[in-house]
């Protein structure tokens, strides 16, 4: 930035062979004003905010149902807070058993509109940075974006697990086949819509923004995908990591309000190391415990995958090692204290150690980041769609780091080749390349002796 502050004051000849002055000058007098300001008052508080990038805040909200402000109005602003979280909280939890209860499509729809309610609130903010610029077609192609980036992982989940039902109508067999190719043509338009959408005096501006959409892209859309990736695999690897993040939150909040006393990070001062061990025990105890319920339903264990019969979701299958009961020995320490030699149980609650272990010290930090981003730009919250809670990001910036480690999780330790989604591929072929996979497979099949020679078979 000094060395563009100087060129434009020298008024350096070479300068002018790449950068126009009449283009520059106004969006330089933006950034540059504000690298200034950033440089003056930024080191007086500590953060270098600049005013220019950082939006009005909108006056505070109070969203509180008057039926809760009436029956808590005796209580001071700490505990009635404290009450109004746990109510609501309470209040989402039976809603999301609700939903799972209605099964694997009506969570797929849930996904998809948390999804486009994190998105609505992250570019939110970015547009009150910007709104005084007027920046052209901002918002428009935003959601343009979201639709391509929406269209291009949902349409390879429909190619992946929905094989039948592509076979059966011509038209999506076309999207299929050419799926990735319109999913580029359609991104390439928004692209060549936001070069032409290029405003003088406002090319940094509208690069920031640009950068700015395709990060929270990046952030929501892909982990939201892999949530649903995740879902197909069996419920349990929906439901488990979840829930064990929303105890975490719980277990962390109650640690921290009665014990807090240290703390913990000063992007988030209120978060405490008491919260946050305690948070951490309670979780590995809560997934543990958690596992061990879910383990003993097909619903819940079994792959969830379209019938094309029925048009439906099924989830009936004979569940794998992992969801059957064995018995693992205790380790000599153990057996020293306790008077058991051996446990039964389900090699997932194995797993769901990891899992809590992950959400309780690594996932904060998706909160963390979350909480950088707010002071970034002197906000308390993303919004005030939940009382108490502030919005739907607020409540979900642990989640989407978690399903992205589940994914890896998944894909590294767990899952194998699925033998449903090698059928679905194989259908999608040409009959002379079925007929070659079949063949090759036979005899590969009496190489190892699983069927008889081709002579035995023709006696």
């Amino acid at each position: 930035m000094t060395e563009l502050r100087k060129r434009g004051r020298g008024g350096d000849l070479d300068s002018t062979e790449n950068i126009s002055d009449k283009e520059t000058d106004g969006e330089d007098r933006v950034g540059l004003a504000a690298d200034a300001e950033g440089e003056g008052e930024g080191e007086a508080d500590g953060e270098g905010d600049s005013k220019a990038d950082t939006p009005e805040v909108p006056p505070s909200v109070d969203n509180t149902p008057e039926c809760l402000n009436k029956a808590l109005e005796g209580l001071s602003s700490r505990w009635k807070n404290w009450w109004v979280r746990g109510i609501l909280s309470l209040t989402m939890i039976t809603g999301f058993l609700l939903i799972i209860y209605l099964g694997p499509l009506m969570l797929i729809l849930v996904v998809m509109m948390v999804q486009i309610k994190c998105f609505q609130e992250i570019i939110t903010i970015g547009y009150r940075v910007y709104h005084s610029y007027d920046l052209p077609w901002f918002r428009t192609l935003s959601w343009y974006f979201l639709i391509c980036v929406n269209y291009f992982f949902y349409g390879e989940t429909v190619a992946d697990y929905f094989g039948m039902l592509v076979q059966r109508e011509e038209p999506l067999q076309f999207l299929a086949r050419y799926h990735r190719f319109i999913s580029f043509a359609l991104y390439l338009a928004g692209f060549c819509m936001f070069v032409l959408s290029l405003v003088k005096k406002h090319y940094r501006l509208q690069f920031y923004m640009f950068a700015w959409t395709h990060v929270t892209l990046l952030i929501v859309v892909t982990q939201s995908h892999l949530v649903i990736q995740n879902l197909f695999e069996g419920m349990i690897w929906f439901i488990v990591p979840i829930s064990i993040v929303i105890c975490n939150d719980i277990m962390a909040y109650l640690f921290g309000f009665f014990f807090g006393r240290t703390p913990l990070i000063k992007l988030s001062p209120k978060k405490t190391w008491e919260g946050f061990i305690g948070g951490f025990f309670g979780t590995v105890v809560f997934g543990f415990i958690f596992a061990y319920l879910l383990a003993q339903y097909q619903y819940f264990v079994c792959p969830v995958e379209y019938d094309s019969e029925t048009n439906s979701f099924t989830v009936e299958c004979q569940p794998s090692e992992l969801f059957v009961m064995q018995e693992y020995t205790l380790p000599a320490v153990v057996r020293s204290v306790l008077p058991w030699k051996t446990v039964n149980m389900y090699p997932f609650q194995v797993h769901s150690i990891a899992l809590s272990t992950f959400a309780s010290l690594i996932g904060p930090f998706g909160g963390f980041f979350a909480s950088g981003f707010k002071r970034a730009f002197k906000i308390k919250d993303f919004a005030n769609t939940i009382p108490g809670h502030g919005g739907i990001v607020d409540r979900f910036d642990c989640q989407y780091l978690m399903a992205t480690f589940v994914h890896v999780y998944i894909t590294s330790f767990i899952r194998g080749p699925n033998p449903s989604k090698v059928l679905q591929q194989l259908l999608v072929l040409q009959p002379e390349q079925q007929l070659s996979i079949y063949n090759l497979l036979r005899s590969h099949l009496r190489e190892r002796g699983v069927l008889p020679p081709a002579n035995a078979e023709a006696e």
